[in-house]
C-alpha cells in the first residue's frame, strides 16, 4: 500500500475495540521511529512514554475528558512531553550537540522568554506527533491525536517531574461500529487549490 493510500485511509478513531491487541513487534517500532523524528538543531526536547498497563490507563482516563474511553479501550497511550527544565537541557545539549547547534541556542533560543523557549521545545514535540501518527497509518495502525486531557494529572499519575505533558495519542484498532471511519464517514478536507500554491 502507497502512503497516500494510508493517508487516504487514516481518520481520528472515536471508537477502539479493547480485545484487539497491537503486536509488540509493531510497539517496538514504534519506539524507534519516534526516537528517529526530526527537531531542531537534533534539540530533541521530548519524552515518549507508552502507557498499556490497564490500571494506569485507566487512571489517565479520568483526566481525559471526553477521551475517557479511547484511553480505557485502545491498546496503549503515547504521551507526549516536552522538556519543562531549561536548565538540565541546556545541559544535556552541551555534551551531547556539536558546538554550533548549541551557539545557534544560546544566540537565537535562550535569549527569548522562557514561555517562548519552551514554545520552541513544544513545536519539537509536534513535529514528531506528526510522524507518529503518519508511521501508524503506514502500519495500519489506528490513532488518536488527544489534546483534550488534563497535562498536569498525566504529569502527577506519570511521574513527569521534568516534563509537561502537551498531547496523547491513543493507539489501537478501531471498533467495527465506529461512526467516524471513512466507510461511514467520508473524509473531509478542503480542496488542493485552497490550501497549495506553486510559485
Amino acid at each position: 500500500m502507497s502512503f497516500i493510500t494510508s493517508m487516504q485511509q487514516r481518520y481520528t478513531t472515536k471508537k477502539y475495540d479493547p480485545t484487539k491487541k497491537i503486536d509488540n513487534e509493531k510497539i517496538e517500532e514504534l519506539k524507534q521511529i519516534l526516537q528517529l523524528s526530526p527537531s531542531s538543531i537534533n534539540s530533541q526536547p521530548w519524552k515518549f512514554t507508552f502507557v498499556s498497563d490497564q490500571k494506569t490507563k485507566e487512571k489517565l482516563s479520568e483526566v481525559s475528558w471526553v477521551n475517557n474511553e479511547k484511553v480505557i479501550n485502545c491498546d496503549t497511550v503515547i504521551v507526549l512531553s516536552r522538556v519543562d527544565n531549561i536548565e538540565a537541557f541546556e545541559n544535556r545539549i552541551k555534551e551531547e550537540l556539536p558546538e554550533g547547534a548549541v551557539t545557534y541556542f544560546n544566540q537565537f533560543i535562550k535569549t527569548k522568554p522562557e514561555h517562548a523557549v519552551k514554545g520552541w521545545f513544544d513545536r519539537q514535540v509536534y513535529l514528531a506527533l506528526g510522524v507518529l501518527l503518519s508511521a501508524c497509518a503506514e502500519m495500519g495502525i489506528d490513532s488518536t491525536p488527544m489534546e483534550g486531557i488534563v497535562p498536569e494529572e498525566y504529569d502527577k499519575i506519570l511521574g513527569l517531574d521534568e516534563y509537561a505533558t502537551l498531547v496523547a495519542v491513543a493507539i489501537g484498532y478501531r471498533d467495527e461500529d465506529d461512526f467516524n471511519q471513512p466507510s461511514k464517514k467520508p473524509k473531509s478536507r478542503m480542496s488542493i487549490e485552497k490550501i497549495i500554491e506553486t510559485v
